[in-house]
């Protein structure tokens, strides 16, 4: 098929679009970058310099490409080590989920194209208070109202809802909290300087996916499943208090500090408290039985040692 793929050199777009090619699909890559086209050209695609959020540039060059899917990967996210201010770190990436999201789906209308994959979010957050029981693609974010922290759930509830709305074929994947080469290097860094603790005991659940397996979940909602919301993440969520000090652990670094809620707060902020006391998982089912996907590491333990020892 012929495949439209956004954000094409972001940390899953760089599995992504090989992956495509190797399946023989035709695939047209964007990048802000014009020094990164190279690299896109070299994996077999065909690149693209553009904005995502030039509405004509946009619709230009879907029509020009006339895929018969689009998948958008468009995000900003630079630097993730401080989210004291959430809304400001998320910005750019927010207006992507929104205008952005927005021209692809008009682009799409005009370019007869039918299924549209979008990416959203089932990986760390700061959850109101509930049972306990893993999410499921009929929980809508419910996050607690944390100041400075406003925006970014209203841009992917955004996503959740208007992209199945909209496109006859929307699927949205929601991924859980990405890690592996290029994902989230800063992660192994934080730990092994001691500067990621264990706050308020650690009881926020999480729920991970290393990026391959993203990219592959991605590959199989190009042909398979039916439109609707999908969480693509692995097998085992986990507390922080457990997936912390084994990540510690396979880094060869010291255990993490631990530290009360409060003394968190005052240092990394409510949101960050929040993802480490009161995050719940989410379940991978529907993922696994209707795009027949699974992941190559179904938990964080073996893909932790995959990733930082290899």
């Amino acid at each position: 098929m012929r495949v439209f793929v956004t954000g094409a050199t972001g940390a899953l777009g760089r599995h992504l679009v090989p992956g495509l090619i190797a399946m023989g699909h035709e695939v047209t890559a964007t990048t802000r970058t014009p020094s990164k086209a190279a690299h896109l050209r070299d994996a077999g695609a065909r690149p693209v310099v553009v904005n995502g959020l030039d509405r004509e540039a946009v619709i230009a060059a879907v029509r020009a490409a006339t895929p018969e899917v689009i998948v958008h990967e468009m995000t900003a996210l630079a630097d993730m080590r401080s989210l004291r201010r959430v809304d400001q770190v998320f910005a750019a990436t927010n207006e992507l989920r929104t205008r952005g999201t927005d021209n692809l789906l008009e682009a799409a209308a005009q370019a007869g194209t039918r299924r549209v994959i979008v990416q959203s979010y089932a990986g760390a957050a700061p959850d109101k208070p509930s049972s306990g029981a893993l999410k499921t693609e009929e929980d809508p974010p419910d996050w607690q109202p944390i100041p400075g922290a406003v925006q970014m759930p209203a841009a992917i509830t955004y996503v959740d809802k208007t992209v199945p709305l909209k496109a006859p074929e929307g699927i949205v994947l929601r991924y859980g909290t990405f890690y592996g080469p290029g994902a989230s290097d800063p992660l192994v860094e934080m730990t092994r300087k001691r500067r990621l603790p264990v706050i308020g005991g650690g009881t926020g659940v999480w729920s991970f996916i290393e990026i391959s397996d993203a990219a592959a979940a991605t590959l199989a909602a190009v042909g398979h499943g039916a439109p609707g919301i999908y969480n693509v993440v692995d097998d085992d969520p986990a507390p922080v208090a457990e997936w912390l000090p084994y990540l510690a652990q396979v880094a060869s670094a010291k255990p993490p500090m631990r530290m009360p809620a409060w003394l968190g707060r005052l240092l990394a902020g409510e949101f960050v408290v929040a993802q480490m006391t009161s995050s719940r998982g989410s379940s991978n089912q529907k993922a696994r039985k209707e795009l027949g996907w699974e992941p190559q590491y179904p938990s964080w333990r073996e893909g932790f040692r995959a990733w930082v020892r290899g």
